[in-house]
């Protein structure tokens, strides 16, 4: 049974940082992608990033509002998903979610972000 359990929300000031972890249970392949998505107050759940799944190789790939200020990165033998934010704006405020998107999706429960101006 695949579970996600993310970690690392919290409050920060505009132009401030967080690193997100997602660690993974559960075993991925090489058909599976690993992505974060966000969903803001009174919004649809957005994609932010994804990759490849742990050991493989493949594209990275962010949405447009995050590139250049979000990195997306895996630990492979620790199975952990990281997000790494900097330059944070209001704009980012909202519950991330850690994904595995492959065969079968999977999600975790959500880290709140919240960024105050």
């Amino acid at each position: 049974q695949m579970q996600l359990v993310e970690n690392g929300g919290g409050s920060v000031q505009t132009g401030g940082s967080l690193k997100l972890s997602c660690a993974v249970t559960g075993r991925t392949t090489c058909t599976d992608r690993l992505g974060w998505y966000r969903q803001a107050p009174g919004k649809e759940r957005e994609f932010v990033a994804a990759l490849p799944g742990f050991w493989c190789s493949g594209a990275t790939v962010y949405a447009d509002s995050v590139r250049d200020r979000f990195t997306i990165s895996r630990a492979h033998a620790e199975n952990i998903l990281y997000l790494q934010m900097t330059i944070l704006k209001p704009a980012d405020t909202a519950i991330y979610y850690c994904n595995i998107a492959g065969p079968s999706r999977y999600w975790g429960r959500g880290t709140q972000v919240t960024v105050s101006s």
